[in-house]
């Protein structure tokens, strides 16, 4: 069953048009790797599907709804957990607290959150600007998996983190996937990529240009399209 689809979406900042028609589908459960070089459009995709940038043409659909007219909190109330670029926690508040002011029923609960990521257990009543960048980011997980989404998108979660903390990070993403978790995510990374992804779509000047699996992404493709 398709969880997310978007079809020809169009956006811009201003006057500037930086999407041109994105086109993707991810279905219940799978893992969907949004690729492409910097300034490709694949952050204002993510801002465009969590209706923090309005489209200015095509269609966003979770599930039947099309939620191309709702508000952020409201999209969010449909099951979008948004882990942004940058962490972006709430740095005056404990460990403790960033997860307690998203928490919504479901399944994923404090004692999960801090099972997936021992290191917020140990640093509960720690105010989350004090807390290395690593754990800012897993911080930032444990509170979008706090509102129980039915899709859990990341972008750029191991950005400018110590190879030891991404690859903590990417063994919670790939614990997530097991669990039959949907997600989103942006990364760079084509080896820890092709770990969690089922499937990809690279973005090209803010077009939909390829879809596919990751081993099905050649040298030639990827010095094209990504720049590697």
């Amino acid at each position: 069953m398709t969880l997310l689809s978007l079809e020809n979406v169009t956006a811009s900042y201003g006057q500037i048009a930086v999407l041109h028609g994105v086109t993707l589908s991810l279905a219940e459960g799978e893992v969907l790797a949004l690729m492409g070089r910097n300034g490709m459009g694949k952050s204002t995709t993510i801002k465009a599907i969590c209706r923090l940038l309005r489209p200015t043409g095509g269609t966003i659909r979770l599930g039947a709804e099309d939620i191309g007219g709702l508000l952020p909190h409201q999209a969010a109330r449909r099951g979008l957990g948004l882990v942004p670029e940058g962490r972006r926690v709430f740095g005056p508040l404990t460990v403790e607290e960033n997860l307690t002011v998203a928490a919504r029923p479901g399944d994923w609960t404090m004692a999960r959150v801090t099972a997936l990521f021992p290191r917020l257990g140990e640093r509960m009543a720690q105010q989350a600007r004090t807390l290395s960048g690593g754990e800012q980011q897993m911080l930032a997980i444990g509170r979008a998996l706090m509102t129980n989404p039915r899709l859990l998108i990341l972008d750029e979660a191991t950005e400018g983190l110590a190879p030891v903390v991404r690859q903590e990070i990417w063994g919670g993403i790939r614990a997530l996937k097991s669990e039959g978790l949907s997600i989103l995510v942006v990364d760079k990374s084509l080896k820890e990529l092709a770990s969690v992804a089922d499937r990809a779509v690279i973005l090209e000047r803010g077009r939909s240009v390829w879809t596919g699996t990751l081993p099905e992404i050649t040298p030639d493709l990827a010095q094209r399209w990504l720049g590697v």
